[in-house]
């Protein structure tokens, strides 16, 4: 006898990420119910976004997070809520929210699993981050021990680079198009990088939320073919294109420089760049046993290749 599906709630999925995890949702044939919020306003593409999702089969769920009556009702209707809340500074950032949706989760006490707003560099080993980066982390810590503290049963997703924002402008700042040029190399352009299709971040999320595997755990999506340096993946662009790069080297004291007298957003985004281009945070530790890797756990899921993900950009 098949199994019955678990009954996925989506928060913020009009966003980069919740888009994807619906997308992922519906394609897995989860019964899916993604948030509306009355804040939504006279966004219009927010709307036809949702009324998208409601014609391939997901219920929206009208309730706002200032409504905690209205927020745990339709949290009931779910054996799964995944949040997507924006936590980057350059769009907009609210992911102390979630402490809104925990309390709902904890007051409604039916779901069985709660996937936060994360989906990048795991908080809890940038204890030591630099300012004022490090607010990201330290807010997803806020949210981590409030769902622990409440005994929400949960899965951490550290999903490492999307492959939109670093692979096409070969981790270049300030632009998501491939440079024509000339190409900026952190330090010795060596240091590991996990690089993942944002549709592929989706799909392990998904395939995560029923797993007894990853209850309670971080799930890290490594695909081994994606962990390229920076110099690996400009190789790959060049090679595709049949056009070299001039390259120029950044040393990582005159790439912490630049922060100065940068707005706040692009001065958390240095921070980061840093951490990963120069430290390796994302490749420089083993996962444990508090952890499991996501190719690993699901081998069928065929993921994209950097190769194929820079061919859209030709």
């Amino acid at each position: 006898m098949a199994m019955e599906k678990s009954r996925v709630l989506v928060v913020g999925g009009t966003g980069f990420v919740g888009r994807r995890i619906v997308a992922a949702s519906l394609a897995a044939g989860h019964p899916t119910y993604v948030l509306l919020r009355p804040e939504i306003g006279l966004d219009i593409d927010k709307l036809q976004m949702l009324l998208a999702f409601k014609a391939r089969g997901a219920r929206l769920l009208e309730a706002s997070l200032d409504d905690h009556d209205g927020l745990v009702a339709a949290v009931r209707q779910a054996d799964v809520v995944v949040s997507a809340m924006s936590g980057v500074h350059f769009r907009s950032h609210n992911l102390m929210l979630q402490l809104k949706l925990v309390e709902a989760i904890k007051d409604a006490g039916n779901v069985k699993r709660f996937l936060p707003s994360e989906f990048g560099m795991d908080p809890s080993r940038m204890g030591d981050a630099l300012e004022p980066g490090r607010v990201s982390f330290d807010e997803k810590m806020v949210i981590r021990r409030a769902i622990e503290d409440a005994n929400i049963p949960h899965t951490y997703v550290s999903a490492n680079c999307f492959a939109a924002y670093f692979c096409p402008n070969l981790c270049q700042m300030k632009t998501l198009l491939p440079p024509k040029e000339r190409v900026g190399v952190y330090g010795d352009g060596n240091v590991k990088v996990f690089f993942v299709d944002e549709n592929d971040v989706g799909t392990y999320a998904i395939k995560s939320i029923d797993d007894p595997r990853t209850l309670n755990k971080t799930i890290y999506i490594r695909p081994q073919d994606n962990c390229l340096t920076q110099n690996e993946l400009i190789s790959k662009w060049e090679t595709l294109t049949g056009k070299s790069l001039e390259k120029f080297h950044i040393p990582g004291d005159e790439f912490l420089a630049s922060m100065k007298d940068l707005d706040f957003a692009s001065q958390v985004g240095i921070g980061h760049y840093y951490h990963i281009f120069y430290e390796g945070c994302l490749a420089n530790f083993e996962i444990g046993d508090n952890g499991a890797e996501a190719t690993q756990l699901y081998p069928e899921v065929q993921y994209t290749r950097m190769d194929e993900y820079l061919k859209r950009y030709i």
